[in-house]
């Protein structure tokens, strides 16, 4: 593992990168004991702090834990993807956030991919994750029920049908189409919305996967997709008029 002095990343980021791809590689395998700080110093030819603040920057990823005692150090992690559920969600939420992703397309890649999982979570779903959305959907229809926690209720439902696949790289990959999504197109329509109308539409969902009909699955995901698309250009329509009646 090397590093290059003359390079404009700082020295504990290459570092942290040296070791991340001796991990991906292979060359340090899961639960090896990493050279302690000061052979890594000396490696590195840095001082101990630097070496810290790399391995903090791997601890942060959980690539590598710490242990104390005689036998502690720093070990390779194995990497769970329950794990990496939130550094998805975040670098996805990011990614929507600061590069303007319009409604229409973040609408389209969530339910273009859960419609792609529906078929394997009506074949798969264990009566736990049936039980999560069958719960979730009385909690929606609960009086009272704030807008943050119908939204959180939501995307828990969706979670439930998105684990349903019992694929754990969907369940990666779709993590940030419906945690990072989903609110983002909540947030927009749900002054529009009809509670009752989402609660049907869930229930119709929850009986197809209940029933294993794939099919089915899927077309209710496809009312769910008009539902949501429905409402959302209606406040799209509203807010460019309220803005054409102010500059007038």
């Amino acid at each position: 593992m090397k590093i290059d002095p003359e390079n404009p990343a700082g020295l504990s980021a290459q570092i942290a990168q040296a070791i991340k791809d001796a991990i991906v590689s292979g060359a340090l395998i899961v639960d090896e004991r990493l050279p302690s700080e000061s052979e890594l110093a000396e490696q590195f030819r840095v001082s101990r702090p630097t070496v810290r603040e790399a391995l903090k920057r791997l601890a942060a990823q959980s690539l590598i834990r710490t242990q104390r005692g005689a036998t502690g150090g720093a070990f390779v992690n194995r990497l769970a993807y329950q794990d990496a559920y939130a550094q998805q969600i975040t670098t996805s939420t990011l990614l929507l956030s600061m590069n303007a992703v319009s409604f229409d397309t973040a609408c389209e890649a969530r339910f273009a991919l859960e419609r792609a999982c529906a078929p394997l979570s009506a074949e798969r779903r264990a009566p736990d994750h049936l039980a999560t959305m069958r719960a979730e959907i009385l909690r929606q229809a609960q009086p009272g029920l704030t807008d943050e926690a119908f939204c959180a209720s939501d995307v828990a439902f969706h979670r439930a049908l998105v684990d349903g696949a019992g694929n754990p790289v969907l369940s990666y990959q779709l993590a940030g189409a419906v945690e990072a999504m989903q609110p983002l197109m909540n947030m927009i329509t749900f002054t529009a919305r009809s509670r009752e109308t989402i609660v049907a539409l869930h229930t119709a969902l929850a009986d197809a996967i209940e029933a294993r009909d794939g099919q089915a699955a899927m077309q209710r995901l496809g009312d769910l997709e008009t539902e949501t698309r429905g409402h959302a250009s209606d406040v799209f329509a509203a807010r460019k008029a309220g803005a054409q009646t102010r500059r007038t």
